[in-house]
């Protein structure tokens, strides 16, 4: 398939800047074999008593660091973990950055440039490793927004605002961004409801926003992201499926860590933690997920790639273009989409 295919145009004030206070209030547009403009508060009466949400449960980090380089100022955004005290990082400037030198981001905090890589990011080692690196990075670091939320730095409100209510495990740079949506009277009326809700954990990297380059999209190399499924999980999914119900997948990230291990077992979930690199697109055999809870992605992004992979590219062609006509908001602070499996 061409990267064509996945274009849409987007008119710039459709991209949410900030999200629905209360974060429930935003619209949900359910797209089956046809489409119906609804809220996120219809969600329990949407959902059957027995489903089972299955939701990412990482929490983002402080990721976007200020500091100097002698008397330069750096700006670098962490993306991926590698040990307890080493990260990749996209820096801006980098080209004037190398091995060996010291960003310091306060008195006591730093960190070395160990590398730099052919695509342009840098290695760092910081000074702090471990629940210190994190107690650092919380005191010092910024939330690190996606480029499309427009501010001159990130605001205090963003702090709770980019964070989900069931936020529990360091080490995403990114949120996941259906989850956004989720507040506890939402969640007590699900649990009313009869629906359940297990946890996952998939620590999102900054490549969520890489865009696809290759005009045959299947030549495009997927991004790879720490994921982990436990028994428990498993568990409440088998218990799930025994009964009868649904597995509801809350955003793009669990779909993609049970779809792997689902992939990778033939079929059969189990206990699993390492890196997926899984990419979906129109024609991957589905699973382990009957219906999808995910906000509006960019053009031509693995992530509208993969919605289209679930739903249906000419459905998915026909909901985006239903929401721009009826000025739904966009990303990571805008609506949602409940989406059935094709």
């Amino acid at each position: 398939m061409k990267l064509a295919d996945f274009d849409f145009d987007l008119p710039e004030a459709l991209i949410a800047q900030r999200p629905a206070s209360p974060r429930d209030s935003a619209r949900l547009l359910q797209v089956g074999a046809t489409l119906a403009d609804r809220s996120i508060r219809d969600l329990p009466d949407l959902l059957r008593p027995g489903d089972l949400l299955v939701y990412n449960d990482t929490r983002v980090l402080k990721a976007r660091l200020i500091g100097q380089r002698g008397a330069a100022r750096v700006e670098i955004t962490l993306h991926k973990n590698i040990n307890a005290n080493t990260w990749r990082a996209f820096a801006k400037g980098s080209k004037r950055l190398k091995s060996g030198d010291r960003l310091v981001f306060a008195d006591g905090f730093w960190a070395d440039v160990t590398d730099k890589s052919d695509g342009g990011d840098i290695g760092v080692a910081f000074s702090h490793s471990g629940p210190g690196l994190m107690a650092a990075l919380e005191q010092h670091g910024a939330v690190p927004l996606p480029p499309y939320i427009k501010r001159a730095a990130p605001e205090r409100q963003d702090e709770s605002d980019y964070q989900t209510v069931w936020a529990a495990k360091d080490g995403a740079v990114a949120a996941s961004t259906a989850g956004l949506h989720f507040t506890p009277a939402l969640l007590n009326d699900l649990a009313a409801r009869g629906i359940g809700r297990t946890a996952l954990t998939l620590h999102i990297g900054a490549g969520t926003f890489l865009p696809v380059k290759t005009e045959n999209v299947a030549d495009h190399t997927m991004h790879a992201e720490w994921g982990e499924v436990t028994a428990a999980a498993i568990a409440a999914i088998e218990a799930t499926r025994a009964k009868g119900g649904r597995i509801v997948a809350v955003g793009t990230t669990p779909l993609r860590l049970l779809e792997t291990v689902a992939k990778d077992n033939n079929g059969k979930l189990v206990p699993w933690a390492g890196e997926t690199q899984l990419f979906c697109l129109p024609g991957f055999r589905f699973r382990a997920v009957d219906l999808l809870f995910t906000n509006f992605h960019l053009p031509k992004s693995t992530l509208f790639m993969l919605v289209s992979a679930f739903a249906g590219l000419a459905r998915m062609q026909a909901a985006y273009a239903h929401a721009i006509a009826e000025r739904y908001r966009f990303f990571s602070y805008g609506d949602a989409t409940l989406l059935e499996r094709a």
